[in-house]
């Protein structure tokens, strides 16, 4: 019994050390880079990566890395080669993560295919040819709910054929009709601040780039994908 006892106050001991000296090189990192590059963002994290002596700094939804006493600043992807994973880029996807719940759904509109249980959301612009190619695609899903977000990026055509896809007494139609037909919009006139707070949105929420598509779990994929992924994505998701 002593002798267990003896080991787990040495695993405790171990532990607090060892947790003390996590905190003592987070402590100098965030000490030395502040007082070193005083235009770097504020530091909201630092925690050890699985390299050993190298640090994530996050600030914001941005990662750089650093070494334990913050002489160096590394910007770029740590790619684990054993495992064959980019661990910058899947921190990021989690970072860039957006709740479904946390979408500005009022400034979306909708189409319901089947039973509409499933939900994805696609921000999109107009003049986007990679939008329209995977629209066209996009009405092979079935069983779900599709909100749509104008997100004119392009140009001021792309903000002129939004707000009148916006201001259309049927948004749907009128979106399917310059998409897919290449009809272009009837000029309509409303209130379309909705599609400026859109893109305000997807700027806060670094949306880059459209296509852009927002699964109910929070996962976002960019880019024009394949349906048959889409439908994985959508029948992972529980």
């Amino acid at each position: 019994m002593k002798f267990l006892l003896s080991k787990l106050a040495l695993i405790v001991a171990t532990t607090a050390l060892s947790l003390g000296s996590v905190m003592a090189q987070e402590a100098a990192i965030r000490k030395n880079l502040t007082e070193r590059l005083p235009n770097l963002p504020k530091i909201d994290e630092v925690s050890k990566t699985p390299m050993n002596g190298l640090f994530e700094i996050r600030m914001g939804n941005e990662v750089m890395y650093s070494d334990a006493a913050g002489n160096f600043l590394i910007q770029g992807a740590l790619i684990d080669v054993r495992q064959k994973r980019n661990l910058t880029e899947e921190r990021m996807d989690k970072l860039s993560a957006i709740p479904f719940d946390q979408l500005p759904l009022k400034t979306a509109f909708t189409q319901v295919r089947g039973d509409g249980k499933r939900k994805l959301a696609v921000f999109a612009d107009p003049n986007c040819g990679f939008c329209k190619r995977f629209e066209k695609d996009l009405q092979k899903l079935d069983d779900v709910t599709i909100y749509h977000f104008l997100y004119p990026i392009l140009g001021e055509d792309s903000k002129t054929k939004s707000k009148n896809i916006w201001c259309a007494k049927d948004k749907a139609k009128v979106w399917n009709d310059w998409m897919i037909n290449g009809t272009t919009p009837p000029t309509a006139n409303c209130d379309a601040s909705a599609v400026d707070s859109i893109v305000a949105f997807g700027q806060k929420n670094r949306i880059t780039g459209t296509p852009l598509l927002l699964f109910a779990d929070g996962s976002r994929v960019p880019g024009a994908v394949p349906m048959a992924q889409v439908e994985k994505i959508l029948a992972d998701i529980k």
